[in-house]
């Protein structure tokens, strides 16, 4: 029986047959990804159009970084795409990426939502929302206001050990300490209507279910339920709240996102660079606002007018790499007070 190991190196040896296999093409770039094809997909397909590389996916649903560590200077892929910024930052940890000095990244990259050392570069942001019951005045809400009583068995939120929310829970410990972080940690938790868990879609379902008055979830759900994307009964959930840019106190809305980063032995590195380049456009800015509903991380591309309705996105000043430093905090405090539970 092969170890996890010998059969990553094995996928990543059949990869590269495969992409050497496959017809012949003037430029290609390989692309090993954890977000879903048809998402990316039309990003692809137009840069193709505009530029004649041909790009070549392997979706990998867990495990990127081993996958490519197992690989190593055989791997095939060019470009290391996926969510949540914690996984980026891995890639550096483990030394999977390289460095890209371009001019192009560096101008429509905000610095905040970028690797210092330019080893990695956000393509899409998803802000971290307040859904709510409509007839709520919420104005001004901040995150901290969250934990507030006043809220008490009308909460509701996915898992507390769920990425999304231990990068929330990383932003408050580096906006507040760690002692501010869990007695707030523990005020959510008191306040909520059902045990932690579902996802954030399942939070809206069961604002318009009375179950709760109020709950956090990614911008982009919304986008996708509105549109009807998700069928007609994900649909009636997003029309059936409101949606609030929260804040921290003196400071914006906690944001996450997609990146993308060139492979250490990327063998394709000039096409790479080049489909980093395209990604950040406005045009595949465009795309990335109108079919996923993400926000753009170019001010030069316009969010989609059902994320547009949200109101101005203000995000968060702290660096993702400052807010990384504290996930792993963010993981045990929310194991330690049973947030799940």
């Amino acid at each position: 029986m092969m170890t996890l190991r010998q059969f990553l190196t094995f996928a990543g040896t059949a990869a590269a047959f495969l992409f050497a296999a496959s017809p012949a093409h003037a430029e290609t770039v390989n692309l090993y990804t954890t977000r879903e094809p048809g998402l990316i997909q039309p990003l692809l397909s137009a840069f193709t159009r505009e530029t004649g590389v041909d790009v070549r996916t392997i979706f990998i649903k867990d495990g990127l970084a081993e996958r490519v560590a197992a690989e190593g200077e055989r791997s095939p892929a060019d470009v290391l795409m996926t969510v949540d910024f914690g996984n980026l930052i891995d890639l550096v940890d483990h030394d999977l990426v390289q460095a890209v000095d371009s001019e192009v990244l560096r101008a429509a990259v905000p610095a905040a939502l970028r690797d210092a050392d330019n080893r990695w570069f956000a393509l899409s942001m998803r802000a971290r929302l307040v859904y709510a019951a409509k007839d709520l005045d919420l104005e001004g809400l901040t995150y901290e206001d969250l934990a507030d009583p006043r809220w008490k068995g009308r909460f509701c939120m996915r898992s507390g050990l769920h990425p999304y929310s231990t990068a929330l829970i990383a932003a408050y410990i580096a906006h507040h300490g760690e002692a501010a972080a869990e007695a707030w940690l523990q005020g959510l938790k008191a306040n909520l209507a059902r045990k932690a868990g579902g996802g954030d879609r399942e939070v809206a379902r069961d604002i318009l279910g009375q179950l709760c008055d109020i709950g956090v979830g990614n911008s982009y759900y919304v986008g996708r339920m509105r549109s009807g994307a998700g069928g007609p009964e994900q649909q009636k959930w997003g029309d059936a709240i409101q949606v609030v840019l929260p804040r921290f106190e003196n400071s914006g809305t906690h944001v996450n996102i997609s990146g993308a980063a060139v492979a250490r032995h990327a063998p394709n590195r000039d096409q790479a660079v080049r489909l980093l380049e395209y990604l950040v456009s406005p045009a595949a800015q465009q795309i990335y606002a109108h079919v996923d509903f993400e926000y753009p991380v170019n001010e030069a591309a316009e969010p989609d007018p059902i994320t547009a309705a949200y109101g101005t996105l203000q995000p968060d000043a702290l660096p993702l790499t400052e807010i990384a430093r504290h996930r792993r905090t963010a993981s045990l405090m929310a194991e330690r007070i049973g947030f799940d539970n």
